[in-house]
């Protein structure tokens, strides 16, 4: 019986390192779709013009990453390491194709091109597309390859026994610092903050994303994408299972604790803010998602929640940095919370503990858990180290940029838009762009532009008004509301007589006194939104009638129902028949 046990203990751990070996895979490809999550998030929570420069971006950092990665990054990561610092660069994956660790490489290379893809938002909506895929390469080839070899590839800071499991400082805080500094040095978006003539900010303006619905996709397949991001590297099932329960606990109580503080301070939930939260608390239990238990991962998630809102106010009301998707909040300052936190909450009662232990990450539990203050100096130097080297090399990086091909798009590229003037893209959602209408007269084609007035445009003759007695009355109302309201508001006209009507698509723009809104905590202007403007001019119907059910057709409660606004109207002229005054009105209501 005993060797036909230890056969079957043989077999079942060949097939548990095939099954995690196959995992392992699958965990990467889970990793790479975050590149999508990274995408959706960072297009959604900008402005509509910059949309295909941000998609663009996002597909060049995966794409140069792994180029570069394959030219020298995989080398100082995982290369022969040499005296602690860096790995040695080499030619093995051409050379030796049928014994080359493909797994650890395609592993590696999709850690890589997320810390890349993490700068992006911080600097979107300004930055030159050229000048972009020149950093994002050096930080793909250099700088993250070098610190991560430190941490995973037998580095001086994995032989001390700094733990970091699946990256909230190699890639997190890593990227979270180069967004920091890279937004810093390009400055903020055309209008964010206002300034005195001394030059000291006096007012933040909101920017408010112009697709919240693919921010929110983009949150939620990057959270689909941490299950393999943290878990990809279980060897056991009982330590896979414990990662999925801490990497579901953390972001859920994050995003929690961000809806309730950010209800009690600005009176209301904000749903971007609470977005963020749910990445912020991915960032932070990322380092200890296998040494940590329940009780760990709440507390490190409802910190990530309420930091995560604190860092968005301290970059726009104390740094002044233009940062239009979170990604110093959520990805710096979470991603040392994370580092941090590993020397706090470290428990041996977690399934990844003893394996942690077995290879010399980990040093010992955490303060909590009665483990000292041994494993947290470690995270500290761990923090420390990493960030000076990723601030140091970083700021080099983007000075040299400046000074030589420019990091900035020009002010009128900025206004214009990036996908514009970068790609020759019109607007990445080409159906909803408004056609510039032409009159073709004999030979000559004009553009009509709305620059030219319409008393120029079009010649009025001006008829007297009626004298008083002479004729009805006739008035023209205006009504500006919001587009799905149209077909109601058209319905509701049709069934009191009106049946002739002008409609016209405009801009518009106000604030509601005493109402004020926030996004992201930033007060919310005035800004020019799409709406509806209906003309009907009437005599026999009464205006008051169509007043009266305008209202009640527009009314929800909320700023931006409308306006009606009652004009005089002298004569109404129908070109078909000549028509003047009363008589031309009779077949439109």
């Amino acid at each position: 019986m005993l060797p036909f046990l230890e056969l079957n203990a043989s077999l079942l751990e060949e097939a548990n390192k095939v099954t995690f070996g196959v995992w392992f895979l699958i965990g990467a490809a889970l990793v790479f779709w975050m590149q999508a999550g990274f995408a959706m998030v960072e297009t959604g929570f900008t402005r509509a013009k910059n949309a295909g420069n941000i998609i663009m971006k996002n597909l060049m950092d995966f794409c140069i990453g792994t180029v570069v990665f394959i030219a020298i990054g995989f080398g100082l990561l995982l290369g022969e390491d040499l005296v602690g610092l860096i790995g040695k660069p080499g030619i093995e994956i051409f050379t030796e194709y049928e014994s080359f660790n493909w797994s650890g490489f395609v592993f590696n290379l999709v850690f890589c091109a997320t810390t890349a893809t993490i700068v992006s938002g911080a600097m979107a909506e300004r930055t030159k597309f050229l000048s972009y895929c020149v950093y994002s390469a050096v930080i793909s080839a250099l700088i993250y390859p070098i610190e991560a070899h430190w941490i995973w590839g037998g580095g001086w800071l994995a032989e001390l026994g700094f733990h970091d499991y699946a990256g909230s400082c190699a890639i997190h805080m890593v990227g979270g610092i180069s967004a920091l500094v890279g937004a810093k040095l390009l400055g903020p978006r055309i209008g964010k903050f206002v300034r005195d003539e001394k030059g000291k900010v006096t007012k933040v303006n909101a920017f408010p994303g112009h697709n919240l619905p693919i921010g929110a996709l983009g949150v939620f397949i990057l959270w689909l994408g941490w299950y393999g991001f943290n878990g990809a590297a279980a060897t056991n099932v009982s330590e896979l299972a414990s990662i999925f329960v801490t990497t579901t606990i953390a972001p859920a109580v994050a995003t929690v604790a961000c809806m309730i503080f950010t209800w009690v301070k600005y009176g209301k939930p904000d749903v971007t803010m609470c977005l963020n939260a749910s990445l912020a608390g991915l960032v932070a239990i990322t380092a200890s998602c296998d040494v940590t238990d329940v009780t760990g991962s709440l507390i490190i998630g409802a910190v990530a929640g309420l930091l995560v809102v604190f860092g968005v106010w301290l970059l726009d009301y104390k740094l002044h940095v233009d940062d239009p998707v979170g990604a110093v909040a959520v990805h710096c300052l979470n991603g040392i919370w994370g580092t941090i936190a590993v020397g706090l909450f470290a428990t041996d009662t977690a399934p990844g503990y003893a394996t942690a232990v077995a290879n010399g990450v980990i040093r010992g539990e955490g303060l909590f858990y009665g483990g000292g203050v041994e494993q947290l100096g470690m995270q500290l130097l761990g923090f420390a180290s990493v960030a000076a080297w990723a601030a140091v090399t970083i700021t080099i990086t983007f000075l040299i940029i400046k000074a030589t091909i420019g990091l900035r798009a020009s002010e009128e590229e900025e206004i214009i838009g990036l996908d514009a003037t970068e790609h020759g893209l019109p607007q990445a959602y080409a159906d909803f762009v408004p056609v510039v209408e032409k009159y073709v007269g004999g030979s000559e084609v004009v553009a009509v532009t709305g620059e030219t007035p319409v008393a120029e445009a079009i010649p009025v003759k001006k008829i007297p008004s009626f004298a008083e007695g002479e004729g009805p009355k006739m008035t023209k109302i205006e009504i500006v509301c919001r587009e799905r309201m149209l077909e109601p508001l058209k319905d509701a006209m049709m069934a009191i007589g009106i049946t002739g009507m002008t409609v016209s698509h405009v801009m518009g723009c106000g604030i509601q006194k005493g109402k004020q809104e926030f996004y992201r905590g930033v007060a919310v202007e005035p800004t020019l939104l799409p709406k509806i403007q209906v003309d009907i001019v009437v005599s026999a119907v009464p205006v008051a009638r169509v007043i009266e059910v305008a209202k009640k057709v527009l009314y929800t409660g909320h700023i931006g129902d409308g306006k009606i606004f009652v004009y005089d109207v002298e004569n109404v002229v129908k070109v078909r028949t000549g028509e003047e005054g009363y008589d031309a009105l009779q077949d439109v209501e």
